[in-house]
């Protein structure tokens, strides 16, 4: 989809996609109204109607995703949910609805999933005599304190069980919910298990309202910074994504608040828009930025190699190029001048008990 075949429709207030982008890859049809009196009848029920978000149970038979990416810094993570009502514009997770004939649009952020089952099938897979413990990454895909965490409290289960197990956690977040579990939180961490890390875009309110609608502010995510910090927590702040000509100015005002907040580290990544997410984003930027939009995509290119999108190995996360350099400059010099990266936190593995399942034989032991 090239530049011109864009359509942007007017924004909807409260979410991030401007669209249900089609998910061409798997050749579904265009939502387009064929006469049926159903897509009639949704045309006209969503004239200045709210999209309502909507959540389905499922129960999976496996809950560990193992990947062998050379750079990424984890080999295993879990979701309790699919799909993520932050609804995020950027999100590269975005295009993963579409393996469910979904859209990675609008529906990724209001037609959730949550898996009810992800503790018990955790602590069923620490039992096996074959597994290995490393650390387990969660929140890779989507939030797992996204607003419906409050209601099915998914991700606490999850650390309950890594506690009882002694079992290395690491968490990704835009939300300041993870507070609540501080409780948790501390435990592991007085045992070497637990490290947070929490996202953040831009210190501007209005930006981040935009960028990323129903997300915590900034300023709450740096008040669950300082919190954690406070706790004994090793908190670690990630400026992902850098969003160049909109949120990149931005990068030494984060460094410093992160470090001012009680962060150990910082990083950032340049903005990803694989798939149906360039699109997507490009609708955004003609939306709230369209004086802005060929200078946000001309960096991106110059940034992913003359692209939208680069998914090689390596190159995805870091960029390339001067704007790139650059960046990385930046955060280099402002976090040697807050006094961050001085020293990365290392997990323990040593300490997993393997559980036992009430009724085994091992129960005699």
């Amino acid at each position: 989809m090239d530049d011109k075949s864009i359509i942007s429709p007017p924004p909807r207030k409260g979410r991030g996609a401007p669209s249900n982008a089609v998910p061409q890859r798997f050749n579904l049809q265009d939502r387009e109204i064929d006469g049926d009196w159903l897509d009639e009848r949704a045309v006209i029920d969503d004239i200045g109607s709210k999209l309502r978000t909507t959540v389905t149970t499922e129960f999976p038979k496996s809950i560990i995703n193992y990947n062998t990416s050379p750079d990424l810094p984890f080999d295993r993570s879990i979701n309790a949910y699919r799909g993520c009502e932050h609804g995020c514009v950027y999100c590269y997770a975005r295009p993963t609805h579409a393996y469910h004939d979904l859209s990675p649009g609008l529906d990724f952020e209001s037609k959730l999933f949550a898996k009810p089952n992800a503790a018990d099938l955790l602590r069923q897979t620490f039992t096996k005599p074959n597994y290995q413990p490393a650390s387990l990454a969660i929140g890779t895909n989507t939030d797992p304190y996204q607003p419906i965490e409050k209601r099915y409290r998914i991700t606490r289960q999850i650390l309950e069980v890594m506690l009882d197990v002694r079992h290395p956690v690491v968490i990704t977040t835009k939300s300041n919910r993870v507070v609540e579990d501080i409780d948790l939180l501390v435990q592991l961490a007085l045992q070497k298990l637990t490290a947070v890390a929490i996202s953040v875009t831009t210190l501007d309110s209005m930006t981040a309202r935009l960028l990323e609608p129903r997300a915590p502010a900034p300023a709450r995510r740096l008040e669950a910074v300082r919190k954690l910090s406070e706790a004994g927590i090793y908190v670690h702040v990630n400026i992902a994504p850098v969003v160049p000509g909109i949120t990149d100015h931005e990068i030494e005002a984060i460094v410093a608040a992160a470090a001012d907040c009680g962060a150990s580290s910082v990083s950032f990544i340049p903005m990803r828009l694989p798939h149906e997410v360039a699109p997507l984003f490009e609708q955004w930027l003609e939306s709230h930025y369209p004086e802005r939009k060929s200078k946000v995509m001309s960096i991106v290119r110059q940034m992913r190699g003359g692209k939208r999108n680069d998914p090689e190995f390596h190159s995805r996360m870091r960029g390339q190029g001067p704007w790139a350099d650059l960046l990385r400059t930046r955060i280099a010099i402002a976090s040697r001048k807050a006094g961050l990266n001085k020293a990365k936190l290392k997990l323990r593995t040593d300490l997993f008990e393997r559980p036992i399942i009430s009724g085994s034989q091992m129960e005699l032991f």
